[in-house]
């Protein structure tokens, strides 16, 4: 039965880079997919680009490509990314650099286009998901707003002999999906063979959290050699059966533990997961250890898509202000209780707006509150941090500035002040008809 290999060369934007390298070089893989758009990392890259049309990319982008353009190349692995972000165009032009300063030549980029949604979703009046908003009372505040694209451009950028493809705002697994119904010619009205395939893309778009570095719980499920955590791959056989495992000797582990945890990892229905593709359902999923490190899974399910889209919109949403000190000593936690007391009197006093504020002492009671996280002594030292959501930044840097005047204003032996105000950017969502959706595919070629 024919065969392929994917690998998973990144779970976030920040993501390690020298697992992909390790994959490239060992893994015998013939696809190394980067999944870096996190829901508001798309809304940020907007905010760039508004700035400086031709940026708007992953800020790793280069350096990634710097990394595994060469060896790639040299074994004729196919690329495929989402790192375009909000402006894919330019990062093809990014990659083109790059390939060039390396002297690689005979490749051809492709650059995905058409998630960009914002003109429609202005022009219409669609209702947003998560509240039933009309998404026309956000005006003024917009910042983005993307479609889920599906595998079908990525899968014509493919059958066009692209060897690297940035997209943007594409479902995670349909990264995956899409080389899988490439290299063995499976049709897009499979449901059955595609349900496996997003459940294959699902387990692999997280990277590392699949081969065990979200699951490491310390004398509880012990994963040996996370310094050096070794990123997935998927051996996938043409009736849609996958085997996912590691490089030998990478860090981590595969067992299906870790793969139960990453296959219902945001999955809120399993029975009906909605992707641009297929409806997906993963109740007959199987899981088998077959070997170490090796897991078979077999038996996802599928049901005819939507015919709609989600669109991930992007808003000013608020402005944070925040302040920390720290305390240390005998009666740090008496003093760092003084400070804090003092600071949420002096936001009262002197009239500071605040929609919501938390006033925390960290390694005391700033996860679990003071009833859950009562000790029977207090630490050694503890840190203050006091930060209020605010309708302006001119009321978010008064938050911070109310802490840092605790060096000469609050309880003796405050040191370490940090103040900082940022924007808040949130994230809601909307669906559209599938059909407004028009995806382009550009290209160069680097002879």
């Amino acid at each position: 039965m024919k065969k392929m290999r994917i690998g998973s060369g990144a779970g976030y934007s920040g993501d390690r880079i020298e697992p992909a390298i390790e994959l490239a070089e060992k893994g015998n893989i013939d696809y190394l997919v980067f999944e870096c758009l996190a829901e508001r990392t798309i809304a940020i890259a907007q905010q760039l680009k508004m700035k400086d049309p031709e940026q708007g990319y992953d800020p790793l982008l280069a350096e990634r490509m710097e990394a595994v353009l060469p060896v790639c190349r040299q074994k004729r692995v196919k690329i495929i990314t989402n790192m375009g972000a909000a402006n894919p165009l330019w990062g093809m032009k990014k990659i083109v650099e790059v390939a060039k300063r390396l002297k690689l030549g005979g490749l051809k980029i492709a650059a995905v286009m058409g998630d960009d949604m914002l003109t429609i979703i202005r022009q219409g009046d669609y209702t947003i998901s998560e509240n039933g908003v009309k998404v026309s009372e956000l005006e003024g505040r917009l910042v983005s707003a993307n479609a889920y694209l599906g595998a079908g451009p990525i899968l014509e950028a493919l059958r066009s002999g692209a060897d690297v493809i940035i997209t943007g705002r594409v479902a995670d697994p349909s990264l995956f999906l899409a080389p899988i119904i490439h290299e063995f010619g499976w049709s897009q009205e499979d449901w059955t063979k595609l349900g496996q395939g997003i459940v294959i893309g699902h387990l692999l778009e997280c990277a590392g959290q699949v081969t065990g570095g979200y699951f490491a719980d310390p004398g509880y499920k012990e994963v040996p050699g996370l310094a050096r955590l070794g990123f997935p791959l998927a051996e996938v056989s043409e009736n849609g059966t996958a085997v996912i495992t590691k490089v030998p000797g990478s860090g981590g582990r595969v067992t299906p533990a870790t793969c139960k945890e990453q296959l219902l990892y945001e999955i809120h229905d399993p029975s009906s997961y909605l992707t641009p593709d297929v409806v997906a359902d993963f109740t007959g999923v199987r899981l088998e250890q077959i070997q170490e490190d090796h897991v078979m899974i077999q038996g996802g399910r599928g049901k005819p898509k939507t015919g709609k889209l989600k669109v991930s919109i992007g808003y000013v949403d608020s402005y944070i202000g925040e302040g920390q000190i720290s305390y240390a000593g005998p009666g740090a936690v008496s003093k760092g209780r003084l400070a804090r007391q003092i600071v949420l009197e002096r936001l009262k006093l002197t009239g500071v707006k605040v929609d919501e504020i938390r006033a925390d002492l960290i390694g005391v009671d700033s996860l679990h509150g003071p009833l859950l996280s009562r000790t029977s002594s207090d630490p050694y030292e503890v840190r203050l941090r006091v930060a209020g959501r605010t309708a302006s930044m001119r009321e978010a840097i008064r938050i911070g500035s109310e802490v840092e005047t605790l060096y000469t204003n609050g309880p003796a032996g405050g040191a370490g002040a940090t103040k900082e105000t940022r924007e808040v950017v949130a994230m809601l969502s909307t669906l559209i008809p599938g059909s407004l959706v028009k995806p382009e595919v550009h290209y160069e070629v680097i002879t």
